[in-house]
């Protein structure tokens, strides 16, 4: 059976793909978006947001998403490089990074034809994220791609035992670190919570406060251009930094009070980088970090230390569990 014709005067059609990592959607505009002028990556981003927001909308909330839909436009990149670019939208706004969009793009990169000649036993895939350049290795054998892992732009961390004041919640010591974009962290034990069973309300109310102080009362820094300064949200964690064998459970919640329902690429990045920095992990060790509300898993390590102005950057490695194509689907504007 043919598809159907698209009846006379139905406006605009996008058409999409949606994937999922560790249960976290991901819906990849494959056409039918406006043409975004040339330029560098940064600057695309701004002119989507400025001029092309009312599509992140249509696409993202009801009725043809929810609140915690994630999405990723596909675009051209200035660097040589790179495989291709991406700029990342949520209920809020434009990311700067999404750990599990790419492991998710890795996978779609190879099942659609974006790489001609893919190898095996892996085969890279090079994605230009907003914050920098982010290689992703996808197992490929006999024309099916498999897992994902990829080395993400290096991570630090900000600051550590910063004390705010929350409303409703006293005096908390947060750390921030960064992976691609910064979080605030702290175990949720501070709140009387457990990040796998207290009620994801309960957890999104404390996290989204600690958020709301921090970016009052903390002015962050990105040495490579101030479009990275901004908290994109908070981590709650079990408390588990120190290395184990079993899993560490968190659940974050960034943009406008958005769940995470995955462990978090970029969020594992900076918990990463935070359990070197403080002592608790060496370089390659890998552990695996468990999301608090579905139970899926990732796994991650430290594999290489920079020093740059007294920072120390780190660069991880995430495996994904699973990033599986639920199917396309085009959506009438």
């Amino acid at each position: 059976m043919e598809p159907p014709r698209r009846p006379p005067g139905v406006g605009s059609v996008l058409s999409v793909l949606d994937m999922h990592t560790g249960g976290e959607p991901l819906r990849i505009i494959t056409g039918g978006f406006p043409l975004v002028p040339a330029g560098d990556l940064l600057s695309k981003r701004r002119y989507v947001r400025e001029r092309l927001d009312g599509l992140r909308r249509r696409l993202i909330f009801e009725p043809r998403g929810h609140r915690d839909m994630y999405g990723a436009l596909l675009v051209g990149s200035e660097r040589p490089d790179a495989h291709l670019g991406v700029l990342f939208m949520h209920n809020q706004g434009y990311s700067t990074m999404c750990g599990h969009a790419v492991l998710a793009l890795g996978r779609f990169a190879l099942d659609y034809g974006l790489i001609k000649e893919p190898s095996s036993p892996e085969t890279q895939v090079n994605i230009h994220c907003p914050c920098g350049l982010v290689r992703a290795f996808v197992q490929y054998d006999k024309g099916k791609s498999g897992r994902v892992r990829f080395h993400s732009v290096p991570a630090f961390v900000f600051a550590t035992d910063v004390t705010v004041d929350v409303q409703g919640y006293g005096k908390i010591a947060v750390d921030i670190a960064y992976g691609g974009a910064f979080y605030a962290l702290v175990s949720a034990d501070h709140f009387g919570l457990d990040v796998c069973s207290s009620r994801t309300r309960d957890l999104v109310d404390a996290a989204v406060a600690v958020t709301n102080t921090v970016k009052t009362h903390v002015k962050l820094h990105h040495p490579d251009t101030e479009e990275l300064a901004f908290l994109y949200g908070t981590i709650l964690t079990d408390g588990k930094d120190a290395f184990s064998e079993e899993p560490t459970a968190n659940i974050c919640v960034f943009a406008d009070a958005q769940v995470d329902r995955s462990p978090c690429g970029s969020g594992v990045t900076a918990r990463v980088a935070l359990q070197y920095h403080k002592g608790l992990i060496p370089l390659n060790q890998m552990r695996t970090f468990q999301s608090g509300p579905t139970s899926s898993l990732f796994t991650a390590k430290a594999v290489e230390e920079r020093g740059d102005g007294g920072r120390l950057k780190r660069e991880g490695q995430h495996l994904r569990r699973e990033a599986l194509t639920n199917g396309a689907q085009s959506t009438n504007l």
